[in-house]
């Protein structure tokens, strides 16, 4: 009777663990980026600016930089100037809900 009982008491306990989280591995953590930086989406080149759609975190936003060379996945780091809000480019004939007028951009190299 004894093993019966110590068997039942065992097994209750083993079953109150949550052992397959216990030894699962923890999902790798994506660094979040800084606000100055982002994925490149899409890019439009016009006389003198290329205007940039970066994704950050889910965010997308627009950047009008001094003429830049970048593909679509280029990481880039930018140094902000101004927003500006409800800006129109009379040479894209767009209106953007927002864009950021920066300095400069670099295409950010992951170190391996």
């Amino acid at each position: 009777m004894f093993k019966t009982v110590f068997a039942a008491i065992l097994a209750a306990s083993l079953m109150s663990l949550d052992l397959p989280a216990a030894y699962a591995e923890e999902a790798p953590q994506v660094e979040a980026m800084p606000a100055n930086e982002g994925i490149v989406v899409s890019s439009i080149d016009t006389a003198g600016y290329t205007y940039m759609e970066l994704d950050n975190g889910g965010k997308k936003f627009w950047i009008a930089a001094p003429a830049t060379k970048v593909n679509n996945g280029d990481h880039i780091r930018f140094v902000e100037n101004m927003r500006m809000h409800n800006y129109t480019s009379k040479t894209l004939n767009r209106t953007f809900n927002e864009v950021i007028f920066v300095i400069s951009t670099q295409v950010k190299v992951d170190e391996k």
